[in-house]
């Protein structure tokens, strides 16, 4: 791997679903990351959300480009001491959380003028700083909870939202999924093992507006199109009164229309 932001993002969707190791009916921070960091070996048993980045970029073959630590606080001195702290959402940013940035820490893999779209070690369904696994999150931009984002210094810059950084790059105005590609996804995911997506992207937008309706877990928000978010897609055509073979939870123009509208994002072909 050539350590582009594409291929620490990569990475980190593929440890979703990851849970860490329970004993006396508890969670217990037992997990395989801080072994596989050298120098961070001591740090099991511990909150990990940062030894899981560290562990991130030491797969994608970008080691140099985050700080090597289990501390979040360190972290976010890490990349102010060279420079690349900011307070705008970036592909591929670590995003820091709680006073001083020190609670807690995700990766960016998209944003929009309200959200940035993280995968997160060490958190749960409802975003805990103390959680049990990998999970895909959704960040309101202003919220106070957000401190602000580090920027690995990534081979050919960083797409980021900062209009004070070298070739700021702002997201679309609008979000965009298939209904092509989205009606092959319920078609096609279903029958595969684990969390094996067919359309992330797309997929991953639809379920996060499932979630906001409060017809998906937030734990199913994970680009796999499966029988969850069948389920889900299906109570949200019988919610616009669609019934019978047409509430059978693959996405049709009118009904998928209908979510956009209500959460950000256009329907293409």
């Amino acid at each position: 791997m050539s350590g582009t932001a594409a291929d620490v993002i990569r990475i980190a969707r593929a440890e979703l679903g990851y849970q860490e190791g329970r004993s006396g009916g508890r969670w217990n921070n037992i997990q395989r990351y801080s072994p596989a960091v050298p120098g961070l070996e001591w740090s099991q048993g511990q909150p990990w959300c940062q030894t899981y980045q560290a562990y991130v970029f030491r797969q994608a073959g970008a080691a140099a480009l985050a700080p090597v630590t289990a501390s979040c606080a360190a972290a976010v001195r890490w990349f102010r001491d060279r420079g690349r702290f900011s307070e705008y959402p970036a592909v591929g940013a670590q995003v820091f959380f709680g006073p001083g940035g020190g609670s807690h820490v995700g990766l960016v893999y998209a944003y929009d003028r309200n959200y940035a779209y993280t995968v997160e070690g060490n958190t749960n369904a409802t975003g805990s700083a103390e959680g049990d696994g990998v999970y895909l999150k959704k960040r309101a931009r202003r919220d106070d909870y957000l401190y602000g984002y580090g920027y690995p210094a990534y081979p050919g810059g960083i797409v980021s939202a900062d209009p004070g950084w070298a070739r700021p790059v702002p997201p679309p105005a609008v979000r965009s999924v298939s209904l092509r590609a989205l009606i092959n996804s319920a078609r096609a995911d279903p029958p595969r093992a684990g969390n094996a997506t067919s359309n992330f992207a797309d997929v991953v937008i639809v379920e996060q507006a499932l979630v906001a309706e409060g017809l998906l877990a937030a734990a199913r928000a994970d680009g796999h199109y499966g029988t969850d978010t069948i389920r889900a897609y299906a109570a949200w055509q019988r919610r616009c009164n669609f019934t019978g073979d047409d509430a059978d939870g693959i996405p049709g123009h009118s009904s998928l229309t209908d979510l956009g509208e209500a959460h950000g994002f256009e329907v293409t072909p």
